[in-house]
């Protein structure tokens, strides 16, 4: 791990006087830079932090009023996790890096399977108590988490984001088709149009768009996409008239959490694949910034998670982990200074507290957030993929680990009804592809790398590693 950096601070981002021994990190930039650079990392994390509320949402049919607060609620959650990890407190909390923390999609499927496991109306609060349970189990695991990480190498995290990436898909293609699977004209050729035009409007600002503008491709095409669909009577803004200006969160607005022990295993399971995740980001984000990350700044970063993890339930938020889009902004910008990141997150905590700024999201048209979505979830598979390539697939062991994992995973997607038979708890746990392949893939590593092996790992393990 590289070590921090000495002397006077080099590059873009560096604003100290000569001689000065300033961190990059520590560095407080001047407004006419610090604003910019803090809403690049806006515009690369807005559509990942209200995509969970989206699709929650959609899924326990909650009315306009209901998503636009979900929306709110997991702005605000993101807008203070990523304060708290940026600024900490030292020695207790927070990595103190330009680290942005919000609602994962990694938890999307598995919070999905748990409400079609429940009646309309004990939908969320099963969700939400097996998100404060998650939270406590990361905050109590965290201190000891260096040690496990050797039983999730890239190996079984990339089998983990593919899956989040496939099994995902059905929902921005329900959506491309109108979103309301009961309506009369679900799947017209309208809705099919609006989100083919959107997908290529994205596609089209990817190919030819430059710096800034390339970067927000995903929010260009949702605006653009929406305003298309205005002529058509394919938009509707009634929402805008009735959300309130600004409000607080209510706590428990959707009733008060319950814990099912099904739904507390699968979100947990979740847990230890998005602890592994944020593990490897502070690892990179403190390469990148050359700045030593050890044991302890990792182990307040994941209390950072744990924390945000367990009060976001409380206001409507969800499973909170870190955003690798976020560090590919560091890594592009070379800004590296800690307080670009707490001012993005400061501006999220204010987003948050004005549900007019929800509503306008809530307003998107479902078939131009289909469009949006196929790029978007399809990201995350290709991230699951660039991890899979670098982890040893020339082992004939890592092979068959990979096949049967994802085949695990992708058994609720080809037949819905697969587990119909099956007790509760098991539905809700196997019924989440990104459970079952997780559960797949930590047990065959632990079979083919550690169990009976030499010292504990195989070096098929090791070189996944």
């Amino acid at each position: 791990m590289a070590t921090p950096a000495r002397g006077p601070a080099e590059g873009p981002c560096s604003t100290a006087p000569e001689g000065s021994e300033v961190h990059p990190v520590d560095q407080k930039l001047h407004p006419s830079r610090l604003v910019p650079a803090a809403l690049q990392h806006i515009a690369a994390m807005y559509a990942g932090v209200v995509t969970p509320p989206l699709i929650i949402g959609q899924a326990v049919r909650l009315d306009t009023a209901g998503q636009t607060r979900l929306i709110a609620a997991s702005l605000l959650i993101a807008g203070v996790a990523t304060l708290l990890q940026t600024l900490g407190v030292k020695g207790f909390v927070g990595n103190r890096l330009p680290f942005v923390n919000a609602a994962s999609s990694a938890g999307i499927a598995p919070m999905l399977a748990i409400a079609e496991t429940n009646a309309t109306g004990d939908q969320l609060p099963a969700i939400y108590g097996a998100v404060m349970v998650a939270g406590v189990f990361c905050l109590v695991i965290g201190p000891f988490f260096g040690k496990l990480l050797r039983f999730f190498p890239p190996l079984v995290t990339g089998v983990v984001i593919t899956l989040i990436g496939v099994t995902l898909m059905p929902v921005p293609v329900a959506w491309a088709q109108g979103g309301d699977r009961t309506a009369a004209d679900f799947g017209d050729m309208k809705y099919l149009a609006l989100a083919a035009f959107t997908l290529v409007v994205i596609l089209l600002i990817q190919r030819f768009g430059r710096g800034f503008v390339k970067q927000v491709a995903l929010l260009l095409g949702l605006l653009i996409g929406t305003l298309a669909a205005i002529p058509f009577g394919m938009a509707d803004f009634g929402a805008l008239g009735s959300a309130p200006v600004a409000a607080l969160p209510t706590p428990f607005a959707f009733g008060a959490p319950a814990f099912q022990p099904a739904a507390i295993v699968s979100l947990c399971l979740v847990t230890l694949v998005l602890m592994t995740e944020s593990s490897a980001g502070m690892l990179a984000i403190g390469e990148i910034c050359e700045r030593e990350t050890d044991g302890r700044t990792i182990t307040r970063g994941l209390r950072t998670d744990g924390i945000a993890t367990l009060l976001g339930p409380v206001f409507g938020g969800f499973p909170t982990s870190a955003f690798a889009q976020n560090v590919g902004v560091v890594s592009l910008t070379k800004v590296r200074s800690r307080y670009v990141v707490a001012a993005a997150g400061g501006a999220l905590l204010v987003l948050g507290v004005f549900p007019v700024l929800g509503a306008v999201v809530s307003t998107v048209p479902m078939p131009v957030l289909g469009g949006a979505g196929i790029v978007l979830f399809g990201s995350i598979a290709v991230s699951g993929i660039r991890t899979l390539s670098e982890a040893g697939l020339d082992d004939s062991s890592n092979i068959v680990l990979v096949a049967v994992s994802l085949g695990a995973g992708i058994i609720p997607l080809a037949a819905p009804t697969f587990y119909a038979d099956f007790p509760a708890w098991a539905q809700t746990v196997l019924g989440s592809g990104i459970s079952a392949g997780a559960l797949v893939a930590v047990s065959l590593n632990l079979f083919f790398h550690h169990l009976g092996t030499r010292g504990g790992t195989s070096a098929a393990a090791l070189k996944s590693s």
